[in-house]
């Protein structure tokens, strides 16, 4: 089996994959080995399907669009 070296990984970065690898019972190698298979294995998205679907939905919803001035009357109304 082939082996990687990644050098200048941010301290942060560490600290989360060492909590992921903590969480998920699994040694930081494995962790580190999931998430790259998870990024590289990934859907492509097609930013027009997506949209599509986002229309039909909120079509489906009756959802009104966020304009500035609903999201200014939402705020005044103490409404997140």
């Amino acid at each position: 089996m082939r082996s990687l070296t990644i050098k200048g990984v941010p301290e942060d970065l560490l600290r989360c994959l060492r909590r992921r690898a903590l969480l998920h019972r699994r040694s930081l190698n494995s962790e580190v080995l999931t998430c790259l298979e998870q990024a590289t294995r990934a859907p492509a998205v097609d930013p027009e399907a997506w949209l599509a679907e986002a229309d039909r939905l909120r079509g489906r919803l009756a959802l009104h669009p966020a304009t500035e001035a609903r999201l200014r009357k939402a705020k005044a109304s103490g409404r997140p």
